[in-house]
């Protein structure tokens, strides 16, 4: 009989990243309890790579030492195999990469790390060539000297074990608490400014990422005092951004990041969560510039979204690659002479404004950008042009072998994209996104609800077919999307799911004596470390979501044990933030949304003319920390809200802006509704400036 572990048994996954290996001549294993006891039967060393379906030099890798026989018999003669997606693991992943950081190494994909049979790490590395490479050593020597020392060296194994396990448990239970400073976001802005690229924006330095979290935190800066060094610093960004080659000129949407500091050349791999908090930051920042450039990034990312990222089941499929055909960026890039051959007579037009010349700007290709041609230098009939050309590449490029599409869904990232749609939906009064984000949403509480326990999140799915225990940020994110929709729509069904789920984070998730929760439930797979912080990375940190959600559930319904678990989560991390720095965005968003929150009440009916005027000029201005209720005349708001008791006024819709448990009077006229909701975004007053 065929020993199960002798053999490549990722064909049995359903993981888009796993199944590109199954045919590897790597006996490669799908992680579990089941393979660490066979490493232990045998005492080989695990050999545990992790990567991603998008992952460009994961691919590299694969290509490279996975499909070599001569290395994979290496692998399989000297180790256990594992292969993990890092998006379907997140927690095993997060524990290797913190075990690769305290070895001094810059973390990324794939991640390799050689682990004790007991699953306990004792080095590691990234990226590893097949000859000695990039200042790195083979992986084939590599293979061999860690076969050799874990033979004949278990003390040097054993102190390395020691010494990763208790500072990795040390990481786990470190978090600092203490309390933040009333200006600690304009202290964290402060910090990004200084950091940031004067010319390009964004960070200085390459390789780029667009850290939307970040300038979400420095627009917050610039609403709260109104210098324009943070609006220019943000727009700045989103500028290069919308201009650069990270943007996809013919399909919309945006590049994970780029390797130059000018934003042109990608790694052309499409992220959902990326999508989604540059969708919402646009939105924000367009509600107050009104820039054209920013509303047609908004709405072309949100048709990418819609037409390339929507699975069966209504919810959104986690990226697309970077390379097609095994070639990075070939259905994206031109060719000068493929462009004018297409494009005819407007090929010169085309190419001054695209920067298309001979020889390409990139590996003799080109890829699109407008880098040196701001749009609003061309004219309207211009604009008539490109559109007409951008007609024809995009048909064109439809017919060319499309990136591989990692249909997986996760549930964390679809309540950052439900969350951004329903938002940019009402912003822009287009109710089909809005009916898009609710599709997805329904989608997830169907997939993704655990059969055992409707009320616990499973984190992924594939073919409608979910698996693994949720984590933090599944329910924070998703509870922060279901708050979203109940602005948009006022349905309570959403705010009650909200509620729930921040129950079982309770339940399940919190570190009762710290405060703050834990990445995994505490009935989930025991892993060697039990992750907890408030670090955003790719994505907005769980902790921090959650206590945005807690907070927003404090406003919206007066209930004080919301205020009580948000101030205690953001506390629990609270004493790192001088050091943190722009790292705690998202938990500083949170603080600002717990102290600083304009709550926005109107009696009326959705749907009625004057009700409906009323909600529009909410959508128009950026409030950021705002919540909102609509309540029919009659109705009543629990008793801790600030708006508790007040009613109409007149026979039509009556608005109350509340900031601090301080109400507005009653708000009928439009002019005046608008007043004083600018006078609480800018100065947190209720009254309006010229009445105080």
């Amino acid at each position: 009989m065929t020993d199960p572990f002798r053999t490549n048994r990722l064909g049995e996954e359903t993981s888009p990243y796993l199944l590109q290996h199954k045919n590897n001549p790597v006996h490669w294993q799908p992680w579990g309890q089941d393979v660490l006891d066979y490493a232990k039967t045998q005492d080989k060393p695990i050999l545990l790579s992790i990567g991603y379906a998008a992952c460009h030099w994961c691919h590299v890798m694969e290509h490279e030492s996975f499909e070599n026989p001569e290395i994979a018999d290496l692998m399989n003669e000297h180790f256990v195999n594992i292969k993990v997606d890092r998006e379907e693991r997140p927690d095993v992943d997060s524990i290797y990469m913190n075990a690769l950081s305290i070895l001094g190494q810059q973390g990324g994909w794939p991640l390799t790390m050689f682990l004790q049979p007991d699953g306990k790490p004792f080095w590691g590395g990234t990226y590893f060539p097949p000859e000695p490479n990039f200042g790195r050593p083979a992986f084939r020597d590599v293979l061999k000297r860690v076969s050799d020392v874990y033979k004949t060296d278990k003390n040097t194994i054993s102190n390395n074990v020691t010494g990763l396990t208790d500072r990795l448990n040390q990481i786990a239970e470190s978090p600092a608490p203490g309390l933040l400073q009333p200006k600690a976001e304009v202290y964290v802005a402060d910090a990004a400014i200084k950091s940031s690229d004067k010319h390009h924006g964004g960070m200085s330095g390459a390789p780029k990422f667009p850290q939307p979290y970040v300038y979400e935190l420095v627009w917050r800066a610039y609403i709260r005092t109104g210098d324009n060094l943070y609006r220019n610093c943000v727009t700045r960004t989103l500028d290069h951004l919308a201009l650069g080659g990270i943007y996809d000129h013919i399909g919309g949407g945006f590049s994970r990041y780029t390797v130059d500091e000018a934003w042109l050349v990608p790694h052309f791999e499409k992220m959902l969560y990326d999508n989604a908090q540059l969708l919402s930051l646009y939105t924000h920042v367009w509600q107050d510039v009104r820039d054209p450039l920013y509303v047609a990034r908004v709405r072309d990312t949100v048709g990418w979204v819609l037409r390339e990222m929507v699975t069966e089941t209504g919810a959104f499929a986690a990226s697309q690659d970077a390379d097609s055909e095994g070639e990075e960026g070939k259905y994206y890039v031109w060719t000068a002479d493929e462009l004018s051959k297409l494009l005819g007579d407007d090929y010169p037009f085309f190419a001054e404004v695209y920067d298309v010349r001979p020889g390409g700007n990139w590996e003799g290709k080109t890829i699109l950008n407008r880098l040196q041609s701001h749009p609003k230098g061309v004219s309207p009939r211009g604009v008539d042009r490109l559109e007409h050309c951008h007609r024809i590449l995009f048909e064109v490029r439809e017919k060319r072998v499309k990136p591989g599409w990692d249909d997986k869904v996760l549930a964390d990232w679809n309540g950052l994209m439900i969350a951004a749609l329903a938002e940019a939906g009402a912003v822009f009064r287009e109710e089909s996104w809005i009916t898009a984000a609710k599709r997805a949403f329904d989608a997830i509480v169907s997939t993704h609800s655990d059969l055992d326990d409707p009320r616990r999140l499973l984190h992924s799915s594939r073919n409608a077919v979910a698996h693994h225990t949720g984590l933090l940020d599944d329910y924070a994110n998703m509870a922060n999307a279901a708050i979203a929709l109940h602005d948009v729509t006022g349905h309570e069904a959403y705010l009650d799911k909200a509620r729930q789920w921040m129950d079982v984070l309770d339940a399940h998730y919190l570190n009762s004596e710290r405060n703050g929760y834990y990445l995994t439930a505490d009935d989930a797979e025991a892993l060697i470390a039990r992750t907890r912080h408030a670090v955003d990375n790719a994505v907005p940190a769980g902790n921090a979501m959650a206590a945005h959600a807690l907070a927003t559930l404090y406003h919206l319904t007066g209930d004080k044990r919301y205020f009580d678990s948000a101030t205690a989560t953001i506390v629990a991390f609270a004493g790192d933030y001088t050091r943190m720095g722009t790292a705690f965005s998202t938990l500083l968003k949170a603080f600002e949304m717990l102290n600083r929150s304009v709550d926005i009440v109107i009696v009326g009916t959705r749907g009625e003319e004057k009700t409906d005027a009323l909600l529009d000029l909410v959508r128009d201005i950026c409030l950021p920390n705002h919540t909102l209720q609509v309540i029919a005349p009659g109705a009543t708001l629990p008793e801790g809200h600030p708006a508790a008791g007040k009613t109409t006024v007149t026979d039509g819709p009556t608005a109350f802006v509340c900031v601090e448990n301080h109400c507005s009077l009653p708000l009928t006229d439009l002019e005046t509704f608008i007043t004083v909701l600018a006078a609480a975004r800018s100065t947190g007053s209720v009254v309006p400036p010229e009445t105080a």
